[in-house]
């Protein structure tokens, strides 16, 4: 018989537990002494190194590589190509200079997203015991085959996934795969049967934080959970929502230049054929459609944005994440430290009548503080508050903690009176009862009847989120001085200490903030249904729904992506399956926040549009967010939304400005070229026009947004940009059309008056402009930024001094009259007021998207 590879053995979805450990045994070749040197050997040589978490960084080559096929990056290389070969060096230097910009920052990006998987690597253990050739010897970690059997004493990091073969009191700590802070108990497998839950395994990355165990390796390496969850995090996941709308954006542009292009072209060469001139002319066309700033416009909007979130104690690892944020209409969290404390704490007791009872927490306070063994969690949240001599209560005997007991007890003497206590798990304690305590502490039989009350009251508790440890005593007589087992019967059931992973303060009235601001949460957590629910009504969230760990495992992808958008509970979540929800989520066309603290969280964390963790989270979610929260409060992460929102807003109005006004002014050139016996604008105008406009926007990042902005989720969408375009580029373009006839009409103008008088009308309402469609209220009620105010009308004074003064005589401009200035400022008056009053109909038709500032265009008007 050859044994199976260990990925077929027992990968991290193969439940190996449920195989039974004779069954499992037998298919792994081993057995519980161990295995042999020279079989050790063998099989480290046939699968590999028990490495659960690899890194698989990439080449810079193919980092750069990879986006320099973006359309946006392309067509800003072809841009500037084109400029260096008419001679326009300056451009081609500006524009491969921001793009390289552009691309460092992305390749920074990807390289947080490998940190990350290094950070999991420092997760692991570094040596273990283990049985070979029938003696105990410490190996490395990477050493480790399936069929190995370890040796793991408390404080031990588990090497890979096993089953527990032998078990003295052990307690694991699986907070890093589960994000659960209550230990967990671990019990051997019988040898002549399955389990069925997961009490008889251990998981690598884990640790044993009580008792011992010897376990046979089961999975080692990627097979493992934890290497499972290591694969995820190298998977390349869908593309953010930022990254869409910058494609988007791309292939829009891609498409109005061709056209364009093609268009000049074909009419250049039906009318006076195609000379290097016409060529050059449709060039300068393609060039002035590329909006060469707009890496550095986001750059920029988005670094501001990241300086203001910084203030917020937010730091910003990944800047286009910040418009993510902005754009989240559904937030995914893991309940343990983010909507709770991640910490137990007692919160009160109660007696056998349900009322609160000091008299209970009196009791369990003195077994706590008497009992020998290993002092557990629970134990020391009973004593965070209690006093430290335990009244007049002496210790004489104890019996400690164990699992075959399931409780603990003391033996204390007061004066003449002498007392066992116990304290154990609730419904165990209770079968070694025949008598309760009343609350005025006289005693009753605890006949049928009370016996079902008080499971009725601890169950109607536990379903409350509270976690129960019953508490007994027993009056001894006056000479004990020693504990047996056999004296823990015939108790008297006192009543229960409850405790809870309690609520953040903050967590409710941030969960009211984010449902004001159009995000959904939806609670993903490894706990039991009764606990998240009772948590969701604590927060007051709009909870739809409940889903487990085990429907979602029986759905489909595409079933999932059906069923997660109506559910907002989701229990006993295996970590793998928090990214299968966010990734559903994503697929149903939602931009997805995920929020948590623990490395079972950073699947999830890196799945999602936007990664957010905190700053005491583990050291690889905090690697694998894009967003960490320094202070651990969901409030702060409402105000970055609202930044977020502003960001992509500013993005926007420089999206919706460049494009619509491009668009215009050189849709307006391209049909004067048709009826004009010269060309519009020179070559170089063209360039000089469009980079004096894009100059007049660098001021965007600064202004604000109207509240509209920040009330609702905003989305890249550019079937609303090319709406927005085709209603406000041709408007301008009208206004061209008015210019052209008054200036050859009218004023007769010959080539050099007809483009400088052109050229300043087209700068003059483009810039302008700007002010109107910056805000989709009017414009008188909502101020720019000051700097705004100062780059535009900088650049219009710039424009206007070149092409009025002889300082524009090399580039073709010359003098003109003062009728013709008078003209050209009546035309942009006219132009600027019917902007304004078609604003409202231009935004509204931008609002059947997702974002609404919009800003239009400008043609001859517009520019």
């Amino acid at each position: 018989m050859t044994m199976e590879p260990a990925g077929a053995a027992a990968s991290a979805e193969g439940e190996f537990w449920r195989e039974g450990r004779n069954v499992l045994l037998q298919r792994l070749e081993a057995s519980s002494d161990g295995l042999s040197d020279a079989e050790a050997a063998e099989r480290l040589h046939r699968y590999g190194p028990n490495l659960a978490v690899t890194s698989l960084r990439r080449g810079l080559p193919f980092k750069i590589a990879k986006r320099l096929v973006e359309p946006l990056i392309a067509i800003l290389l072809i841009a500037a190509l084109i400029s260096g070969a008419t001679g326009d060096w300056q451009s081609l230097i500006i524009i491969v200079l921001i793009v390289l910009a552009s691309i460092a920052l992305d390749v920074f990006q990807e390289t947080q997203a490998e940190n990350a998987v290094d950070a999991l690597r420092r997760a692991v253990a570094v040596q273990v015991t283990a049985l070979r050739s029938g003696r105990r010897v410490e190996i490395p970690v990477q050493d480790v085959v399936a069929g190995d059997v370890v040796a793991l004493h408390a404080g031990d990091l588990v090497p890979a996934d096993g089953l527990i073969l032998e078990s003295h009191d052990a307690m694991a700590d699986e907070a890093v795969l589960t994000g659960e802070p209550f230990p967990v108990e671990k019990l051997a497998v019988p040898e002549d049967s399955a389990a069925n839950g997961t009490d008889s395994a251990l998981f690598g990355g884990t640790s044993l934080v009580a008792g011992e165990v010897r376990m046979l390796v089961a999975a080692t390496g990627a097979d493992t959970r934890l290497g499972a969850i290591s694969r995820s995090m190298q998977a390349s996941e869908p593309p953010t929502a930022f990254e869409r709308g910058v494609h988007g954006l791309g292939m829009l542009i891609l498409r109005l230049t061709g056209f364009l292009v093609l268009f000049v072209l074909l009419t250049q060469l039906a009318r006076h054929g195609l000379s290097i001139e016409s060529f050059l002319f449709a060039v300068a066309l393609a060039v002035g459609l590329t909006p060469e700033l707009l890496p550095v416009v986001m750059t920029v909007t988005l670094a501001r944005g990241a300086m203001r979130m910084a203030q917020r104690q937010v730091v910003v690892k990944r800047l286009s994440a910040i418009h993510d944020l902005g754009a989240m209409d559904v937030l995914c969290t893991d309940k343990t430290g983010t909507l709770t404390e991640a910490r137990i704490a007692h919160v009160g007791s109660f007696g056998c009548d349900g009322t609160d009872s000091s008299r209970v927490t009196e009791l369990a306070r003195i077994n706590s503080r008497f009992c020998s063994g290993l002092r557990n969690n629970l134990d020391t949240a009973l004593l965070a508050s209690a006093a430290e001599d335990g009244g007049a209560w002496r210790p004489l005997a104890d019996l400690p903690f164990d699992f075959q007991r399931r409780r603990s007890s003391v033996l204390v003497v007061k004066g003449d009176e002498r007392e066992m206590i116990v304290k154990g798990a609730p419904e165990a304690l209770l079968a070694l009862c025949d008598r309760f305590e009343q609350a005025d502490h006289n005693t009753d039989r605890l006949d049928d009847a009370a016996r079902a009350r008080i499971l009725a009251l601890i169950e109607t508790k536990g379903a409350q989120g509270l976690r129960l440890l019953g508490v007994a005593r027993r009056p001894m007589p006056s000479e004990a001085d020693a504990l047996s087992r056999e004296d823990e019967a015939g108790l008297i059931f006192a009543g229960c200490v409850a405790f809870i992973d309690p609520p953040k303060a903050s967590a409710s009235v941030a969960v009211s903030q984010l449902a004001a601001a159009g995000v959904r949460v939806k609670v993903i957590s490894g706990d039991a249904a009764p606990v998240v629910q009772h948590l969701a009504e604590s927060l007051a969230l709009p909870a739809r729904g409940l889903m487990s760990g085990e429907e979602i495992a029986t759905l489909a992808d595409a079933a999932l992506a059906s069923r997660v958008q109506q559910v907002d509970l989701f229990v006993r979540v295996a970590p793998e399956q928090k990214a299968r929800i966010v990734l559903a989520l994503r697929k149903a066309g939602h931009t997805v926040g995920f929020i948590g603290d623990g490395i079972n969280d950073a699947p999830a964390i890196h799945a999602a549009d936007v990664g957010l963790s905190v700053e005491g989270g583990t050291e690889v979610a905090r690697e694998a967010a894009a967003i960490v929260l320094l202070a651990p409060d969901l409030g702060v992460l409402a105000q970055g939304i609202a930044e977020g929102r502003r960001t992509y807003a500013n993005i926007m109005k420089y999206v919706r400005m460049g494009t619509s006004s491009n668009f215009g002014n050189m849709l307006s050139m391209a049909l004067a070229s048709m009826v004009l016996p010269f060309l519009p604008l020179n070559p170089l105008q063209i360039l000089i026009n469009n980079m004096l406009y894009d100059l007049s926007e660098v001021g965007i990042p600064f202004d604000e947004a109207d509240p509209a902005d920040l009330a609702r989720p905003r989305h890249w969408d550019m079937h609303a940009v090319l709406r927005f375009t085709l209603v406000m580029g041709p408007l301008s373009s009208v206004f061209d059309a008015a210019t052209f006839a008054l200036l050859l009409g009218v004023f007769g103008a010959g080539v050099e008056m007809f483009r400088t008088a052109w050229f300043v009308e087209s700068i003059l309402t483009q810039i302008l402009v700007i002010f109107v469609i910056r805000t989709a209220a009017p414009c008188w009620r909502s101020r720019p930024h000051r700097f705004l105010v100062m780059t535009s009308l900088g650049a219009l004074a710039a424009a206007l001094i070149l092409a009025l003064t002889p300082l524009g005589h090399p580039f073709g401009f010359v003098a003109l009259p003062v009728p013709v200035l008078l003209a050209i400022l009546m035309i942009a008056a006219s132009y600027l007021g019917l902007a304004e009053m078609l604003k409202p109909l231009a935004m509204r038709t931008a609002r059947a998207g997702p974002a609404p500032i919009a800003s239009p265009s400008i043609g001859a008007a517009g520019q």
